[in-house]
């Protein structure tokens, strides 16, 4: 320990400023690797759950972001009338998600209403941990509505629990009946940005049939419209409804299929992959070649004590084992700040109320969180490696005699 105490104290913190900005360089491009292989991971989850949507005849709507929306014209009988159109002309799949309200529970959490109907919910194929699956045959005001919850909810309202409640898009109190709980961190990937992700912990799905939707107000018709998906269609048939939604609403909607909205994702995302990774093997070259300087100009400063230790015992291989001793606490100190503020802002979630991204893990982490960490961690093993055996590589090639103590 004596030997390792000198080391850093008199050779590798010789120059302190510049140690403390390699710190700093380290530490931003473990954040920015972290960032992108987090990103890519929750990337490639987003692919294979939208993957059963990227079927030949499914079509997908979005308003048209260049469009001029005015929403306040639009009228409840419209919207119906584009229902009915829809429900005698279509197979589709609505999810409407965040229609928020207060309901207790153990977290204080507001709770989100998510409307499917039975498509939808057949496509996304939820996964429960307890309960039965939704049945989306019941008579609206006159049956209970059977629902599944998000695991947050669990403790609050078992399998069987009764809810009474103002649903809030049809505005009448309604009598919920738990039917099921969904494991915890299930989600929901965004169609345009896979990469982008709402969890249902703190979340009721409440099945959406015929009946229901014509009961429903206005804020259900137009947030299921903006996702809607037509199932076994057409390309004109798609066209076809987009007209008449431009007559009936005057609202202008896009309809491409999943392929197109992923072709459109990587224009962006790609791109923003590759910056990210260009300016993090910038970072990681400039830290490789200031710490070996660093090292070798201190070495040279040093060049006195350095021969006394080597005169007096220590060995190359010993001396690889201080550097990679030295190396690992500052690796070590980086992943700590990283794991900190990552852990942080997971729990920001739960100190802000924030029911959409709140997630449950070992310290508040998920999954991708710990994947992302390992491939930090093997990025600055790999990085270590190189500093210690190009340092070593030039220091071997320092002249060292007993004259230099003269």
């Amino acid at each position: 320990m004596r030997i390792l105490h000198f080391f850093i104290t008199k050779i590798f913190l010789k120059r302190w400023i510049l140690v403390f900005g390699m710190i700093l360089l380290l530490f931003l491009a473990n954040y920015l690797s972290f960032s992108a292989t987090r990103s890519i991971i929750s990337t490639v989850q987003g692919y294979q759950e939208i993957e059963t949507f990227n079927q030949e005849g499914n079509y997908i709507a979005n308003l048209d972001p260049d469009s001029e929306a005015d929403f306040a014209r639009i009228e409840i009988e419209d919207t119906r009338k584009i229902y009915e159109d829809l429900n005698k002309n279509y197979t589709y799949a609505l999810q409407a998600d965040g229609f928020t309200t207060s309901l207790e529970n153990e977290h204080d959490m507001e709770v989100s209403f998510n409307y499917i109907n039975d498509e939808a919910y057949q496509l996304n194929q939820f996964k429960l941990a307890q309960g039965d699956h939704l049945s989306f045959d019941y008579q609206f005001q006159k049956d209970e509505i059977p629902v599944l919850i998000g695991g947050g909810l669990a403790s609050t309202y078992p399998v069987g629990s009764k809810i009474e409640i103002a649903d809030p898009v049809t505005q009448q109190v309604v009598d919920l009946k738990v039917q099921g709980i969904l494991e915890k961190n299930t989600h929901r990937s965004n169609f345009y940005a896979p990469n982008s992700k709402n969890y249902y912990n703190f979340s009721i799905f409440v099945p959406v049939n015929e009946q229901f939707i014509q009961s429903a107000g206005l804020d259900l018709h137009l947030n299921g419209l903006m996702d809607i998906v037509l199932l076994g269609s057409t390309k004109e048939e798609a066209m076809k409804l987009t007209e008449q939604i431009q007559n009936e609403l005057g609202l202008d909607f896009n309809f491409f299929n999943q392929q197109e909205n992923f072709e459109y994702f990587e224009e962006y995302y790609i791109s923003s992959l590759k910056m990210i990774s260009a300016i993090t093997l910038v970072l990681l070259v400039v830290i490789i070649c200031l710490a070996t300087w660093n090292t070798l100009i201190s070495v040279r400063l040093m060049i006195k004590d350095f021969t006394v230790n080597l005169l007096v015992g220590l060995s190359y291989s010993k001396l690889r084992t201080i550097f990679y001793s030295y190396f690992a606490i500052l690796f070590s100190i980086n992943l700590v700040i990283l794991f900190a503020i990552t852990a942080f802002n997971r729990y920001g979630f739960w100190m802000r109320k924030d029911s959409i991204f709140a997630t449950y893990g070992l310290f508040g982490l998920i999954s991708m969180d710990w994947i992302a960490f390992l491939g930090v961690l093997l990025i600055d093993v790999i990085i270590g490696l190189m500093i210690v055996e190009l340092t070593l590589k030039k220091i071997k090639g320092i002249p060292i005699s007993v004259g230099v103590l003269k």
